[in-house]
């Protein structure tokens, strides 16, 4: 016979409650209580009855995760990461693309492409403020740079902090024409603003003038956006000698061009990017970046989730700003 609540609530010593909270995701548990509990339900191979809980509940069990674009790799990963935080509640996770679309993250918050979902975790790039309020009430917790003060909850990392700390790198290292690549001029390009003010913040510490000239614009935020603009560098009658690329992508397809014309990396040029994807950890040579904490935002997201849904006070309080840490990592494409 299959085990059921009350063999795992013997096993581990605690009551039938305790192992339902456990089952259900509530977040108002001892930790090593969870861990006895989980540990009863491995051995025992005990299996919920998903159907009954969701009756019980009112509840699917299916979460909803819409982000920009899935090539991405940083979203990509951001969304892996959500899964398994998810996977750990039981939760089923479904994935949307907005393509950064008004239109598109506009239905969604509108609920015409939401079907029986509990809450939804989502990345926006046109909407901002009470545009981004559920119609229907669903919780929400909100990622990225584009909100701050919004109707939901909100996870992301110090972006110009951040910025700052990738140009404060190449400053300490003795470069003094430092480019940018990656600046967007649409009031919805918040990332690109905010590395932008970092980088700006980064030059006058280090009593560097702000040129023009070496803030150079990129369409998106892939490869050949990179490659693109590092070539308008080069043409440049006094080039850079170092460059921060608003993300790891702009940062390879830099690098592609700086090798094609025989440019050393980074005897000539340091490079450094933003995200720490993983075909940084294997270019030639390997690429410095500033790594934001991805498993923290997603398990924060997925956390911040599970108590809107829960019965506890923070069902129904004030929405809040969460900050993440980031960190530099420099690799061989600043220190050789």
């Amino acid at each position: 016979m299959p085990a059921g609540l009350k063999d795992v609530a013997a096993r581990a010593g605690v009551s039938i409650k305790t192992v339902s909270n456990v089952v259900n995701g509530y977040v108002h548990v001892a930790p090593a209580t969870r861990a006895r509990v989980q540990a009863a339900i491995d051995a025992l191979g005990y299996v919920p009855n998903m159907a009954a809980r969701q009756l019980r509940s009112g509840r699917s069990g299916v979460i909803a995760l819409a982000v920009p674009e899935l090539q991405s790799p940083y979203f990509a990963e951001i969304a892996g990461l959500i899964v398994q935080a998810a996977e750990r509640r039981s939760w089923t996770v479904l994935i949307d693309q907005t393509d950064g679309q008004a239109e598109r993250e506009r239905d969604l918050v509108e609920g015409l492409r939401r079907h029986a979902i509990d809450g939804l975790i989502f990345s926006p790039l046109a909407l901002a403020g009470e545009e981004l309020a559920l119609r229907d009430g669903t919780p929400m917790v909100l990622l990225g740079e584009r909100v701050w003060h919004g109707p939901a909850d909100h996870v992301a990392i110090d972006n110009t902090a951040a910025a700052a700390d990738a140009t404060r790198h190449l400053t300490a290292l003795g470069r003094r024409r430092i480019a940018a690549i990656g600046v967007q001029d649409r009031p919805s390009a918040v990332t690109a603003h905010q590395r932008l003010a970092g980088y700006r913040a980064a030059l006058a510490e280090a009593g560097l003038p702000v040129d023009p000239a070496l803030e150079m614009p990129a369409d998106g935020f892939h490869r050949v956006d990179g490659a693109a603009a590092m070539a308008r560098l080069f043409d440049l009658e006094s080039p850079p000698d170092a460059v921060f690329c608003f993300n790891d992508l702009l940062a390879l397809g830099a690098m592609r061009t700086l090798l094609s014309r025989g440019v050393s990396v980074p005897g000539d040029v340091a490079l450094i990017g933003f995200d720490d994807i993983e075909d940084g950890r294997f270019s030639t040579p390997t690429l410095s970046t500033v790594a934001p904490d991805a498993p923290r935002i997603a398990q924060l997201a997925v956390d911040l989730l599970a108590e809107r849904l829960s019965d506890g006070p923070a069902a129904a309080g004030a929405p809040r700003e969460l900050r993440v840490d980031h960190r530099l990592v420099a690799r061989e494409s600043t220190s050789g």
